[in-house]
């Protein structure tokens, strides 16, 4: 019997990514479903819909601010239920202010003649509408933290130019990390509050500091980000230096961290220069960049880790010892990282560069090859990238998006270690240590690669981290302190056996 496919189109509806991933996800585990997918009307998205099998001609009419419903299950009375199901969780109302009553403000102007004393809005809507309503909000005397992404590059330098004009902090498009007196918005963890101010182009790498600061001891005034284009040579770090301008008057931080992917010369020198003139001490940790010459308040590092304990005063020569025998991985030649930050992959991209090993990389640094061109060596894999999403839920938010590439890992003789990220906190899956340890304990051989993980996260984070870390080792997995360490424990075990 072949399948039935049905689709339902809800015009000017308008939900994030996020959380319609997790919907979609919802409805695709029911019995009798084969696939479905909740997603807004871009051409993008029909196209992923179309090349699941998802779409009917229904569907294909729906415009960008539409959101589709798309399900293809076994039977009609699957398919129905599965629809009915996708339905109740799109009728939910959202609580307002915790008192039961629904709330879902249309309009932005709703939004701030409902919370007057607000001063930052975050935006998520679709691309093509994004910019249109930071736009609104600078305009209102708001700062924008836009979570969006598929933002033209010259749209978001124009927006950040007049937001600059007006004295308003533009966060993105693309921003999913920030810390804001206190609260965690987009993907972000609980963390101690205190002196150290992060601005980050990068989600991951501002949680990994972030939860590191917080376990050594420290605490977060704020965590800025920035959307990870915005020191391009496009945007010129507009955003950035607005960012560092905004905590060096800001009286509860002390000291500033910034971390990022190696900007063009001049951008860098241009963040460079503002820190100079700064009275505040910062950290700069530009992942993948050679050392450069820094001002005389500025110190540079070069991995996470490294930058959190710069930024207490701490050296960095602390590194744990792995405690697993030297001869699990003998015999075999190759480090396979399959990771769900992309940051957390750059570090460890750096680390192995730095020991002089031959790696390869989908997402690589400065002077590590894309494994397209040179597929060999070890092989540091972001599967956060857009070409392992493309219609699927982000690995901080499913981690099923790499069970296939750990399930292939696990039964390939050449690989001797499986390093691994586990990213907890707000947004994130709310057991990944759990998934992950199904994964293996299923479809591990008796002569399975080590297994090497790190956790993201704090224990005031709703999957507490000392319980995340503790699942993983009850399953035979070596649980290191950070990422740095994972990567450095890889390394070191490596080089040993051969």
């Amino acid at each position: 019997m072949s399948a039935v496919i049905i689709n339902e189109v809800r015009k000017g509806f308008y939900l994030d990514s996020v959380a319609l991933m997790r919907m979609s996800r919802t409805v695709a585990d029911l019995d009798g479903v084969e696939e479905a997918a909740m997603m807004m009307g871009t051409p993008s998205n029909i196209q992923i819909m179309e090349d699941a099998g998802l779409l009917e001609e229904l569907g294909k009419s729906a415009g960008g601010g539409d959101l589709i419903i798309g399900i293809r299950a076994v039977d009609v009375a699957s398919v129905e239920l599965a629809r009915d199901t996708a339905n109740e969780q799109l009728d939910a109302p959202a609580a307002r202010g915790g008192d039961g009553e629904a709330w879902r403000p249309r309009t932005l102007r709703a939004a701030v003649r409902e919370v007057p004393d607000a001063n930052l809005a975050l935006i998520s809507v679709p691309g093509d509408f994004a910019i249109a309503e930071a736009r609104k909000a600078i305009r209102r005397g708001l700062h924008a933290m836009i979570f969006s992404d598929n933002v033209e590059v010259e749209a978001e330098a124009e927006l950040k130019r007049e937001a600059q004009g007006l004295g308003r902090l533009v966060m993105g498009p693309d921003c999913g990390t920030a810390i804001i007196n206190g609260t965690p918005l987009a993907f972000a963890n609980v963390v101690s509050r205190g002196g150290i101010g992060i601005v980050g182009a990068s989600g991951t790498g501002t949680q990994e500091v972030s939860c590191l600061i917080s376990q050594y001891g420290g605490g977060i005034s704020h965590a800025i980000g920035v959307g990870g284009r915005d020191l391009n040579s496009e945007v010129g770090g507009i955003s950035t230096v607005m960012a560092i301008d905004s905590l060096c008057h800001d009286q509860a931080t002390e000291h500033i961290v910034l971390i990022s992917k190696p900007p063009p010369a001049e951008v860098a020198s241009r963040v460079l220069d503002r820190i100079a003139i700064s009275h505040k001490p910062a950290t700069i940790c530009f992942i993948g960049a050679s050392e450069l010459p820094m001002p005389d308040n500025a110190t540079q590092v070069f991995n996470l880790r490294a930058a959190a304990r710069a930024a207490l005063g701490l050296d960095d020569n602390n590194q744990a010892t792995p405690k697993v025998s030297f001869v699990s991985v003998s015999g075999r030649p190759q480090i396979q990282g399959l990771y769900s930050g992309g940051t957390l992959c750059a570090e460890a991209q750096v680390l192995l560069r730095a020991a002089e090993l031959a790696i390869c990389s989908n997402a690589p640094v400065p002077g590590v090859p894309n494994l397209i061109d040179a597929n060999t060596g070890h092989r540091l894999l972001d599967l956060g990238d857009d070409q392992y999403t493309q219609g699927r839920p982000h690995p901080m938010i499913e981690p099923g998006v790499r069970d296939d590439a750990i399930i292939a890992a696990l039964n390939n003789p050449e690989i001797a270690i499986i390093l691994v990220d586990v990213v907890i906190g707000y947004g994130a899956h709310l057991d990944p240590a759990g998934h992950l340890v199904a994964v293996l304990s299923a479809n591990s051989p008796p002569d399975a690669p080590l297994v090497i993980a790190s956790v993201t996260g704090t224990d005031e984070d709703p999957q507490v981290r000392s319980a995340q870390m503790a699942k993983l080792a009850d399953a035979g997995v070596q649980v290191a302190p950070t990422n740095a360490d994972a990567a450095q424990w890889a390394i070191e075990l490596i080089n040993v056996a051969s």
